[in-house]
């Protein structure tokens, strides 16, 4: 498999850096199995899905993983040095120790303390062969939460981040309306964030059904794929869960017929590492790295919510799996030409195979 088979090209302004305002005002392109296009709205997502469909939604919530701190000078003739970090991972909730993003690296070394707050810190702890270094906080569990919350961003995916800050507003926007107590992901599972109270009373009157599943979105999700990845046929792993109780109603709704819909690719593959051969749901909790591309073929889901994504990307070959790989490409090539909005804070697809 060629990844230039996922390559597109993409316009810089058709990065969204805002959501539409309301959320629920973006664009929505429908995609048919047969190839068929119709340009849409979010707001009018039930007139495409029929009553007893049931959306599948991550009800993970966004940590406010993005701090600026100082690295003190490490003797009286040194300068203090300005560190951006971006939490990556949680490895050890106990010792509050996480794997991070650290700018500028190369600035830092193992045992040196980085101050975000007045009684806020962090030691660092050795490099990692992708870039990230340990990170050991003064503080573990709920302390650590509530410090964070203080003095951390929402995380902006990076195509943002380099063109404008977080801010305030963020804090409301990169966050879903379903978002449990649990914050432990570092990227918003996006196509949910178009999920205003008003769009969820629409669909509620239409009939269609809701569960929550949870996947913790790790910033490895958005990342372009390289050969090795392909090669090696894995990709980062994300710990999730889908309950009892969930998965007896996914599969009672599958045997009467009804449509599961995931909200996302996050749900999508929550749904899809829990499914067997047969297509019956298997409750799980734990760490997941399954890796849906063209030939893989999908036993859980029915009709995909999504927003567009990177070239080059899992979340791309994902789509493509479920729809074709020309399909996808003439819906994005379409959505480029009809100035449709991409990525993390863009319009949305439907997807029905």
């Amino acid at each position: 498999m060629d990844l230039s088979s996922f390559d597109f090209e993409l316009p810089e302004e058709r990065i969204a850096l805002r959501p539409a305002d309301p959320q629920d005002s973006a664009r929505l392109l429908v995609v048919h199995g047969d190839g068929r296009l119709e340009d849409g709205w979010v707001l009018d997502l039930p007139d495409w899905l029929r009553a007893g469909d049931t959306l599948v939604f991550n009800d993970t919530r966004v940590l406010p993983a993005a701090l600026k701190g100082v690295r003190p000078a490490r003797d009286e003739t040194g300068r203090d040095v300005t560190c951006d970090v971006n939490l990556v991972e949680e490895r050890d909730a106990a010792r509050g120790l996480w794997l991070a993003l650290a700018r500028p690296g190369r600035r830092l070394r193992p045992g040196d303390r980085i101050v975000f707050g007045e009684d806020f810190s962090a030691r660092v702890g050795p490099a990692r062969d992708g870039g990230e270094v340990e990170l050991a906080f003064d503080v573990a569990g709920d302390a650590l939460l509530k410090r964070l919350d203080a003095n951390g961003a929402m995380p902006l995916p990076p195509y943002i981040a380099r063109r404008r800050a977080a801010d305030a507003r963020d804090r409301q926007t990169y966050q879903t309306r379903l978002a449990g107590e649990e914050a432990k992901s570092v990227a918003a599972p996006t196509a949910g964030l178009h999920f205003t109270d008003r769009l969820l009373s629409r669909l509620d009157a239409a009939g269609l059904k809701r569960e929550t599943v949870r996947l913790h979105v790790g910033l490895a999700t958005f990342a372009p794929l390289d050969e090795a990845a392909l090669r090696d046929n894995r990709l980062h792993e994300e710990w999730r869960r889908l309950t009892p109780d969930v998965a007896a109603r996914l599969n009672t709704a599958r045997e009467a017929g009804r449509r599961r819909v995931p909200v996302g690719t996050t749900a999508l593959r929550t749904l899809e590492s829990c499914v067997d051969a047969g297509g019956v749901l298997h409750p799980a909790t734990g760490p997941t790295d399954i890796f849906l591309k063209p030939g893989d073929r999908l036993r859980a889901t029915d009709a995909l919510v999504t927003n567009f994504h990177l070239p080059r990307s899992s979340l791309f070959m994902l789509v493509c799996a479920l729809m074709g790989t020309d399909i996808m490409q003439a819906a994005y090539a379409h959505a480029i030409r009809e100035g449709y909005r991409f990525y993390s804070y863009g319009d949305a697809c439907l997807l029905l195979p």
